[in-house]
């Protein structure tokens, strides 16, 4: 084990004990100041820190008159709403715990996951999510939001709630900091979600340290599609927002329609922005087609722009920077609230780079190069599931990632999930994300690529087309000297043929490269857990799901199906 530790030279400063106490201290501080407004019609309705606080006793108040009780769990089945928003935090404040599950899931995973959190008590947003629902009568009480014919005796709308009594104070301050709060299921990237453990302590000392960097206050605005039932929008950006008194703006599309997203940044003017790549290079099309555009993207309160998930492309990045406007990447995971590295803007962009441990946190790596973390921010460990949390959290204090890594002058450089670095039957070892960065940098027509081949004699990659790619040619700044601009699938084949052969050559380990490839007309989807909420490809899902293609192509030349195109290499 490496004896450098790698600390922030900032001190992580004083926070709120728990989320009751941030709830108060708001409300009596930015009173009629909105905490969330929702964007209808071209209209923001505004949610004020007094009507928030004045709901969140009310529903505190029915709760108790029923009977929950301080560590009871509550599992919500929304889309991010101002309701979601109220009963989760009322929930976490007086000693509850709340377990936000994707809205977009079936209804196998979706009752996998409730029962496996033992929730006795559910939200739910609409008939949609409630029809999920194998057994409603199981649940102690069933909270809705719209209207809901033909319900049992446990189900109560919330306007009912909210009509009710107010309590003259709010439940929870009294509440220990490290007492858990939040479960929250992870991406899944690698397998089963798990589902991770967090305490207010964990939540708060994270906003501490990012309001250290970033100084974010009152006046920012944000504009929300992260889906809150994952770490990136309902941790990271929902409480930067709110512990700051900033307003939280509910973008209507939840990230799906560019265009409507676009008409949602004229109307809020955002001053922070917390995305993925995907939608910046999104937003960069937009730009290209309309010049126009710039002065409302690029508008003076903008203050910087913050990614994750995925490596930004540098002339993403640059278009913004070019601009003025800072660009921050960090990286993280659910069970560390989710923050552990953030970029320096002021230091030269590398790919992989994703910068230095924030205030607080402690960072260093093992013998094997796996990324260990350290600090108040790291959770207290996996829900029903000891042997995986003595796995991650071994009596040595440190948290075990993961994932693989070096550190740089710059900062810390992600080289892969140590899960997924195979061996060949030559017992070489191959880590396939050095590739797929490599393919995603150099080719605009990509959205995703998956390099496999454990146990193989040499790796194949499946590889999946930006469709919208085809609808709206890029421009220079996005593609490589040498491209030819494919205009259809078919040119694309032989394309990607020539520049795969180019980057095999850049790989200095011969068995490392790519041998056989596959172009697959298919678009993935977090509905079906090919890809997380960060929009990140899951590997074993993908894997799983075109395996035979896989085992194809260690066998057969030919075309497999009509959107499988085969990729022979030199």
């Amino acid at each position: 084990m490496t004896n450098t530790i790698y600390k922030s030279t900032i001190a992580l400063p004083f926070y709120e004990c728990n989320l009751a106490s941030i709830i108060k201290k708001n409300s009596n501080k930015y009173n009629y100041s909105p905490i969330l407004q929702d964007i209808q019609d071209g209209v923001a309705y505004k949610l004020s820190w007094k009507q928030f606080y004045v709901n969140v006793r009310k529903i505190q108040g029915f709760l108790l008159s029923i009977g929950f009780e301080i560590g009871d769990r509550m599992a919500i089945l929304s889309p991010n709403r101002r309701e979601m928003l109220m009963m989760e935090l009322a929930v976490m404040a007086m000693g509850g715990i709340a377990v936000p599950i994707f809205a977009g899931y079936g209804s196998d995973i979706a009752n996998t996951l409730i029962d496996f959190c033992e929730a006795d008590y559910l939200i739910v947003a609409d008939k949609v999510q409630y029809q999920k629902i194998a057994n409603p009568d199981k649940f102690k009480k069933i909270i809705y939001f719209d209207a809901i014919n033909n319900l049992g005796n446990n189900c109560i709308n919330l306007t009912e709630i909210l009509v009710g009594q107010t309590p003259k104070n709010i439940l929870g301050l009294n509440i220990h900091s490290k007492s858990v709060c939040l479960m929250m299921y992870t991406s899944g990237t690698m397998g089963k979600p798990k589902c991770v453990q967090l305490t207010h302590n964990n939540i708060l000392s994270q906003q501490a340290a990012m309001k250290a960097l970033w100084q974010i206050k009152s006046s920012d605005r944000f504009l929300s599609y992260l889906p809150w039932h994952h770490s990136f929008g309902g941790i990271y950006e929902k409480y930067a927002a709110i512990c700051n008194g900033a307003v939280l703006s509910l973008e209507s599309g939840f990230g799906k329609n560019i265009d409507l997203l676009i008409e949602n940044w004229k109307i809020i003017k955002p001053t922070v922005f917390f995305s993925v790549p995907r939608i910046y290079q999104a937003i960069a099309t937009q730009l290209r087609q309309n010049s126009k555009l710039e002065c409302e993207i690029f508008h003076k309160e903008l203050r910087f722009i913050f990614t994750a998930a995925a490596p930004l492309p540098k002339n993403i990045s640059d278009m913004f920077e070019n601009k003025n406007i800072p660009v921050y990447e960090g990286w993280g995971l659910t069970e560390t609230s989710p923050c552990c590295t953030v970029t320096d803007p002021k230091v030269k962009r590398q790919m992989g780079v994703v910068g230095k441990p924030i205030p607080g946190i402690s960072l260093k790596l093992s013998d094997e190069g796996e990324i260990l973390v350290r600090g108040p921010n790291v959770m207290t460990g996996y829900y029903n599931n000891n042997e995986e949390t003595s796995k991650v959290l071994p009596k040595d204090g440190w948290f075990y990632t993961g994932d693989i890594g070096e550190y740089t002058e710059t900062g810390l450089k992600l080289i892969s999930r140590k899960d997924r670095i195979f061996k060949l039957t030559n017992a070489e070892k191959v880590v396939p994300t050095e590739i797929e960065n490599l393919l995603s940098k150099d080719c605009a027509y990509l959205s995703h690529s998956l390099v496999s081949g454990s146990g193989q004699d040499y790796p194949v990659v499946l590889l999946f087309p930006d469709s919208n790619m085809f609808a709206n040619q890029p421009d220079e700044s996005q593609i490589t000297k040498n491209c030819k601009r494919p205009v259809n699938l078919t040119e694309f084949v032989h394309c990607l043929k020539t520049c795969m052969n180019r980057w095999n050559k850049s790989i200095d380990a011969k068995y490392s490269r790519i041998k056989k490839g596959v172009l697959i007309d298919y678009e993935l989807t977090i509905e079906n857990d090919e890809l997380t909420p960060s929009m990140k490809l899951a590997p074993n899902v993908v894997t799983k799901v075109f395996k035979a293609q896989i085992e194809q192509l260690y066998n057969s030349d030919e075309k497999i199906t009509e959107q499988v195109y085969v990729l022979n290499l030199e």
